[in-house]
């Protein structure tokens, strides 16, 4: 299977909750998945059928019966047993209506004592292992407080998971008895969505909200971090010390967060707030470059928004084997494992996208919070946009709209298969929430408020939003009615189709030109299925002319009819007609060129997405036309055009001019994503003249991923050089060079290497595992039947362990499957009894996989496994 084919299918199984590393393929970027549900309410029915919904399906916000006011917890930890001895004291009063009962969430608690303050008599309470209801022993009016404080031990477990967040843990031990020799000893958190409540009794929902206090107490060799500031650090005397948080200004509980580890800890400030990068000590000196543009994103969003920063510290922490991609818990994010790279592995691949996400969530989702899981785009959309203007602010248009295509094509993928309301009350699972359309969707619908409105209003509705709702939980109706009150117009059209309705439009358009009326024409039809959809959506537009003299003219059309035609006065036919220029709108697109049109689009219509498309359509066409763009495309100013480019080329069109063209982009490029793909078109190509440049990049290129590709490109041609400089690269712990050395060395047979591929089967990550144990398995097949079950013996673990992440699990069951199937077809017995051995562990793993997303892709990669 093609690789950047099987990366595109294994990301639409494996998309994260909170944005993880994305597999990007230069040469076609079409879709980006984020995380990653079915309506039970539909739009309007052509036929007058009645549509009788089920009410008791509504996911109504959380009723308050009592605000939670201040948490504080005194934390202590079991590593042996993983559990965590807490003490609790919620200070809280009644929201408005008189009680005498606190309902809170304690998912596997066992409680020692419950007391209100001033008593010293346990309350009764009632308790089934996910809620504890305390009687409170008189009852409270809205104008008092109370006290409860609870002393109590929880063992943090799971019940389940999502492609989104995937284990519902709340609180993770890692390596909590250092049994795994060079792997560090951490206990982090994940709250969202409802599973703080695994490690302290709270009430558990997205519209609740407190300030906290936290004690911890740790041994020495031990940091920690929370939310808020530190206050104090106190040595105890007995090997361990006791750290003190605090913020002061209330958030959800689903946000409060802990990390404890050997970190390393580097420091910087922004305008007198402490930012601060949590890493394993190895990537101290790499910390800055990990969360590069930090500062300068505070900067941007607090001065955009004209709402500074809100909270008194910024940190950012990596953790191991971490459920998610990141978590925007406040003022304290934590990420995944992926983000933690050596300097030369950040250049072209930085981590700019999802520090971006998680710091625009302190004002979208930490300050302002969706009142309810039903509105979770009113944290995540924004998020997501916020990708789209920090990639425009610091690297320009083309890389923004670029961006904006993968999100685009990533919702528009999903729908054919999935639709739902943007704002979803009707949801099955919470979890279910965390998708293409809460994300992608919700972020390119802002993307045209933002076009419709203009910029100025843009910003200027969202800071009436935040400050309107500042510390407060939100619904969709708060933006609508920000915007309204900073712009005059009523925006229920715009709210209603896109937030309170399901799809998007499917346009098909058709251009004309009336030689006698003089009149240029295009007609726009919305083919969308009414009954999945509204047939009609409300649409502002633009069309652009372009004339031969060089001059354009824009005509601003709005789309409310299901067929519509839009017509102008032009003294002359035009070389071009374009209908959404600046390509704005959610819509999928039949826009009737011909080839001729595109080539002049491409040489005179603006903007990433009018160079993209023609580039896209000629692709695998070789007519002179084709070739003509694709010349001109490779030297695109936007290094994904030129990509998209290189990745057109096939062996008809590829003479010794292109050939020349390809070599000197694969040692000059300024972009090492497209030199990197230069050695790869090369090698595909079987070009055996770029051996000198291979070994230039080898020698002197600073970007690891382009060494790769020049590695691997050299082994074609010179495999003994290659060898040599393979062994000089063993010691650089880059997935990009493991995996390149990884497929180097299972060409060769040789099954000395597999001790190589064992040394490093937990120091690769993400998608690189799934060729690196490729590689692994197939040379221990090589290797003869004792190879083959040392291997098998190695990759069992591997693929059982739920503790780990899902790419170590799926890379292991992939690789234990290849391993089965030509185990199967050798006729050693020995061979055929590993391949029984190997189906058992398959099957084994079938039964008991927990994460849903990967049971699914096993159903297609293990057919013929009995479950």
């Amino acid at each position: 299977m093609n690789r950047y084919f099987f990366a595109f299918i294994t990301s639409i199984f494996l998309a994260a909750c909170t944005p993880q590393q994305k597999i990007v393929t230069i040469p076609a970027p079409e879709m980006e998945f984020e995380q990653l549900d079915t309506m039970f309410v539909t739009a309007r029915r052509e036929d007058g059928d009645e549509d009788f919904s089920d009410l008791s399906l509504y996911r109504a916000s959380h009723l308050r019966v009592n605000d939670l006011l201040h948490t504080k917890l005194d934390l202590r930890f079991n590593w042996e047993e993983e559990k965590v001895l807490g003490k609790a004291s919620l200070r809280l009063r009644p929201y408005f209506y008189p009680t005498n009962q606190l309902v809170l969430d304690a998912k596997g608690f066992e409680f020692h004592s419950v007391i209100l303050e001033g008593g010293s008599a346990q309350l009764d309470y009632d308790y089934d292992g996910e809620q504890i209801a305390i009687n409170l022993g008189r009852t409270f009016q809205r104008t008092e407080e109370y006290t409860i404080y609870i002393d109590y031990t929880a063992r943090p477990s799971a019940s389940g998971g999502s492609s989104a967040i995937t284990s519902n843990k709340g609180l993770f031990f890692i390596n909590p008895r250092g049994e795994e020799p060079g792997k560090p000893r951490q206990i982090w958190t994940q709250g969202e969505t409802e599973n703080n409540s695994r490690w302290f009794p709270t009430i558990d929902k997205p519209n609740e909200r407190c300030t906290q206090e936290m004690l911890i107490t740790v041994g020495q060799e031990f940091k920690t971090l929370s939310n808020g500031l530190l206050l104090s650090s106190t040595t105890n005397g007995d090997g361990t010390r006791t750290d003190f948080w605090r913020l002061d200004q209330p958030h959800a509980p689903y946000l409060f967060m802990l990390a404890i580890g050997e970190f390393a800890i580097v420091q910087e400030e922004w305008e007198g707030i402490p930012v601060s990068y949590y890493v394993e000590p190895a990537y101290e000196e790499d910390a800055q470059a990990i969360f590069a543009h930090t500062k300068e994103m505070l900067s941007f969003f607090s001065g955009k928004l004209g709402v500074k920063y809100p909270w008194p510290k910024y940190a950012q922490v990596v953790v191991r084997d971490y459920v998610s991609g990141a978590m925007e818990n406040t003022t304290a994010v934590i990420y995944g494992e992926f983000v933690q790279k050596k300097k030369r592995e950040l250049i072209d691949n930085h981590n700019d996208r999802i520090v971006a996400h998680e710091l625009f969530h302190h004002w979208f989702g930490d300050l302002a919070t969706c009142e309810s899981w039903s509105n979770l785009t009113m944290n995540e959309g924004f998020a997501n946009y916020s990708e789209y203007l920090w990639f425009e602010h610091k690297y320009g248009i083309d890389e923004a709209d670029y961006h904006l295509l993968g999100e685009q094509a990533g919702y528009l993928s999903t729908a054919r298969t999935d639709i739902r309301h943007l704002i979803d009350f009707y949801y099955e699972d919470k979890d279910d929430m965390f998708d293409a359309h809460s994300y992608n969707k919700g972020g390119a619908v802002l993307h045209m408020l933002r076009h419709y409105v203009g910029d100025e209003a843009f910003w200027a509705g969202l800071n009436r939003y935040l400050t309107d709702n500042a510390y407060s939980a939100v619904e969709a109706h708060d933006l609508r009615l920000a915007f309204e009150a900073v712009t005059g117009e009523d925006f229920n059209w715009f709210f209603n189709q896109w937030f309170f309705n399901q799809g998007h439009p499917q346009l098909n358009i058709t251009y004309s030109y009336d030689t006698k009326e003089k009149k240029a024409s295009v007609q726009v039809d919305q083919t969308q299925d009414p009954a999945e959809m509204p047939a009609v959506f409300e649409l502002p537009s633009a069309v652009d002319l372009f004339f031969a003299d060089g001059s354009k003219v824009r005509h601003p059309v709005r789309l409310n009819r299901r067929s519509q035609t839009f017509s102008f006065d032009v003294d002359q036919e035009p070389m071009l007609i374009l209908f959404d220029p600046e390509h704005v709108l959610l819509a999928e697109i039949q826009d009737n060129k011909t080839d001729e049109q595109l080539l002049y689009q491409y040489d005179h219509a603006p903007g990433f997405f009018n160079r993209y498309e023609p580039t896209a359509r000629f692709r695998g066409n070789a007519m002179p036309l084709a070739r003509q763009l694709m010349r001109k495309a490779l030297t695109d100013p936007f290094w994904a055009i030129r990509g998209l480019a290189l990745s057109n080329i096939t062996e008809e069109v590829a003479d010794e001019t292109l050939l020349g063209q390809l070599q000197q982009i694969a040692v000059a490029d300024p972009n090492s994503n497209i030199r990197s793909l230069a050695f790869d078109k090369l090698m595909e190509l079987e070009y055996s003249g770029a051996a000198a440049g291979a070994v230039m990049a080898i020698e002197k290129d600073s970007a690891y991923n382009v060494i790769g590709s020049a590695l691997q490109y050299l082994s074609l041609f010179d495999r003994p050089k290659a060898l040599e400089y393979a062994r000089l690269l063993e010691n650089e712990p880059v997935d990009e060079l493991l995996l390149a050395l990884g497929e180097l060395y299972a060409e060769t047979g040789d099954p000395g290497y597999l001790s190589f591929y064992e040394k490093n089967l937990k120091k690769v990550s993400g998608f690189a595992l799934i060729y690196f144990m490729d590689s692994y398995q197939s040379l221990a097949f090589e290797g003869g039947p004792g190879s083959a079950n040392s291997a098998l013996q190695k990759l069992q673990p591997l693929s059982l362990d739920f503790s780990a992440s899902t790419w170590q699990r799926l890379a292991a069951t992939r690789a234990l499957n290849l391993l089965r199937q030509a185990a199967a077809t050798d006729e050693r017995a020995e061979m055929q009894t590993l391949a029984r051995q190997a189906e058992d562990i398959l099957q084994t793993i079938l039964q008991t996989e927990p994460n849903a997303q990967l049971q699914s892709f096993y159903e297609q990669l293990l057919p013929d496994i009995d479950r």
